[in-house]
């Protein structure tokens, strides 16, 4: 509660404590260096002068807390201890030490849902049918590349103007790779003779 001198957050992974300086509600504000959290004796991760508060910040299994298991939750169990150092005159107590228990509770079981999951891959069949609406095309460009180059017979050394393409639509951006590209005196890849223009997965035999 906002007015108990002793917060606890029981986070997902580690627990939170707030501890007002003014512990007892006397006016007397404690030490950051007084407090202490668990039997391994953690010290503060944080100390805010304006609120006039020291935060611990723990995970679940440190500073020698413990864990309990029953049928229904998990407990974590550890301590905040206060332990005042002795004024100049050690006849005069100030205060007394304080342990203060610290518990955090989780429900081992819960219902879950898959309502709100969703996946960022697509079905085998749509991702098939998406892959169908790829359109390739290799066309021979003019010199200047604005525009197709009519159809006609090449001569060793003439410059081929090659444009390669695949119209991809609303797929997602595609880079385009050129494995093997021949020059034969008619249709078809296996004609003879046959010129290599790309070849060895993608490398240019000869640019000319």
């Amino acid at each position: 509660r906002s007015q108990s001198p002793v917060e606890v957050q029981c986070q997902e992974a580690q627990l939170v404590v707030i501890v007002h300086r003014d512990l007892f509600g006397n006016g007397r504000l404690v030490s950051a260096a007084e407090l202490s959290l668990g039997p391994a004796a953690c010290k503060h991760s944080r100390l805010d002068p304006s609120q006039k508060t020291v935060t611990f910040s723990a995970g679940l299994h440190e500073c020698g807390s413990t864990v309990q298991i029953t049928p229904d939750s998990l407990i974590y169990r550890t301590l905040l201890s206060y332990d005042p150092s002795p004024g100049s005159n050690p006849a005069i107590v100030r205060s007394n030490p304080a342990v203060i228990p610290i518990e955090c509770h989780y429900p081992r079981r819960d219902n879950v849902t898959s309502g709100s999951i969703r996946p960022t891959w697509s079905p085998f069949n749509s991702a098939l049918a998406s892959e169908e609406k790829l359109l390739f095309s290799l066309r021979l460009m003019n010199e200047d590349w604005s525009s197709e180059r009519d159809f006609s017979g090449f001569r060793l050394g003439d410059v081929l103007n090659i444009q390669a393409e695949v119209g991809s639509h609303s797929h997602v951006p595609l880079r385009l790779f050129v494995d093997s590209c021949v020059a034969t005196l008619g249709p078809g890849t296996g004609n003879e003779p046959h010129y290599a223009i790309i070849d060895f997965n993608g490398c240019a035999g000869d640019t000319r």
